[in-house]
């Protein structure tokens, strides 16, 4: 096995050699076979939801069924995250993909061809299993891909980009299948990224190993980490329909920081831990990781409560309130890759982050401004628009900060903290900005005659209120990552790896 010494060096330094990378040559395919897999796991987010109520027509189930067909796939994906990215470490980010594919095509033809409610949430927490495991190998195979400094930024914008806009792009998609298909091609469209995914991954991947042992499974760490983010995520979930109060929210959410506690003690003493405190320790990398955390809480109040609005007060269809969501999804891909092609080489994440929250905290105070009487074009457009760019200018490089200087036996298990990170930070939005808009709802209500305009007024009250906390919440990211990040070009180094066939 060759020793590879080629090594990437800072943004904005001379490019290192790619003799010893033989994915380079075919890097920008790469790309694509690894854009496709990040935007099968992203759609599936959203794209079911719009399925939901044919799909509850369909098969005959019940509203409190139809929220688990969200979770099921939720607590699976967010809790084995972790795990999936040290078994990419392990077994191969190759293998680890195309099993990550070909698993979640197949579960997702069952889903498709459901007959009872049981068979679908059994897919959609298959779903998550196998999305675990290709996610965090998607992102370190861009990682150990793109070695040069200024190819790299522009391949973490574009996947940077399909991160921060393929749920709203999952919403269009979503209106689409179920309006002129069926909702069960809400499912089976996954079969076709995937296929054409596996076929290419097939064809231009190669084997990646490091040098020296390989490390051991971390069992304990393994059991710990994936029961605390499943009790983590499963409370955070039962407290968008349950009171804080009750045992299923606060039970689950104790129970989780007591498991992830022991986590955090375990991996300073086991020989091989499942995360390496060194992943997590450095500032940049930390930085990125709670922006990632709180763009994602932050990120939950736009498609979910701008969805009601345009729907319920602007009467869009399904469809229109998916090209509704393309103008941020615009200046979202724009801002993505100007900002790690051409900013960060030459800034730094130090600025970038910060003031990228920082106008997406802006845009959302915009947006809070709306009202019953608002338009599309008078008071949604405009935000939107500026929350692309905000969220662009931040996400991106935040994302490749994140996956800067790792050695290439820790890759898989730093992109799968990333995705922990949004997961996470997803399911603490949904429960906790839900829980902000009921009570604004209600307090909005309180003491006043019921009438179909009053009602009205508390519900658009209720979608301005969780835009106004998200906005504190990305200010205080704007704060705490500004603490945080180093100033100057990202540190460290990246191992290019060993290949084989």
């Amino acid at each position: 096995m060759p020793d590879s010494t080629a090594t990437l060096e800072r943004p904005g330094e001379d490019a290192p050699s790619h003799a010893d990378n033989p994915h380079h040559s075919r890097r920008w395919a790469i790309l694509v076979v690894i854009g496709l897999a990040q935007l099968m796991v992203v759609l599936d987010a959203t794209v079911v939801n719009i399925a939901l109520p044919s799909a509850q027509v369909d098969l005959g189930f019940s509203d409190d069924a139809r929220q688990w067909v969200v979770t099921a796939y939720a607590l699976a994906f967010g809790s084995l995250l972790l795990l999936g990215g040290r078994l990419a470490d392990l077994f191969g980010r190759k293998n680890a993909l195309l099993v990550g594919l070909a698993g979640f095509a197949a579960v997702s033809a069952i889903g498709g061809a459901a007959n009872s409610i049981e068979m679908l949430l059994i897919a959609r927490a298959a779903q998550g299993v196998f999305g675990a495991l290709l996610a965090p190998a998607a992102l370190s195979l861009l990682t150990t891909t793109f070695t040069d400094p200024k190819e790299r930024g522009r391949a973490f914008g574009v996947f940077g980009a399909i991160g921060g806009g393929g749920a709203a792009v999952g919403l269009l998609l979503g209106g689409v299948l179920t309006e002129y298909l069926d909702w069960r091609w809400c499912m089976f469209v996954n079969i076709v990224f995937a296929v054409v995914a596996f076929i290419g991954g097939t064809l231009l991947l190669r084997r990646q190993e490091p040098d020296g042992p390989r490390p051991k499974l971390d069992l304990p760490g393994t059991i710990s980490a994936s029961a605390g983010l499943f009790a983590l995520v499963c409370g955070f979930s039962n407290a968008e329909h349950e009171s804080w109060g009750s045992v299923s929210v606060w039970g689950f959410l104790a129970a989780g920081l007591a498991l992830l506690a022991t986590f955090v003690v375990l991996q300073q003493r086991v020989k091989h831990p499942l995360l390496p405190m060194r992943v997590l320790l450095d500032r940049d990398r930390g930085g990125s990781y709670i922006a990632m955390f709180l763009i994602a809480i932050g990120m939950f109040s736009i498609f979910l409560f701008l969805t009601f609005y345009v729907q319920q007060n602007l009467k869009f269809t399904p469809i229109q309130s998916g090209f509704g969501f393309l103008p941020m999804v615009a200046t979202l891909m724009a801002a993505a890759t100007t900002a790690t092609s051409v900013l960060l080489p030459r800034f730094g994440p130090k600025p970038l982050v910060p003031t990228g929250m920082l106008i997406a905290a802006g845009g959302l105070l915009w947006l809070s401004a709306i009202d019953v009487n608002s338009t599309y074009v008078g008071g949604v457009l405009g935000p939107l628009m500026v929350l692309g760019v905000g969220i662009g200018l931040s996400m991106a490089p935040a994302m490749s900060v994140a996956t800067f200087g790792v050695e290439l036996h820790d890759a898989g298990v730093a992109s799968a903290t990333v995705n922990t990170m949004q997961q996470v930070g997803g399911s603490i939005g949904t429960a906790l900005l839900s829980t902000l808009a009921g009570n604004a709802a209600t307090s909005f209500l309180a003491g006043r005659a019921p009438t179909p305009q009053l009602a009205a007024d508390a519900a658009v009250h209720s979608y301005t209120t969780a835009f106004t906390w998200a906005a504190v919440i990305f200010a205080a990211g704007a704060v705490i990552t500004g603490l945080l990040l180093r100033p100057g070009a990202p540190r460290g180094a990246a191992v290019v790896p060993a290949v084989h066939v």
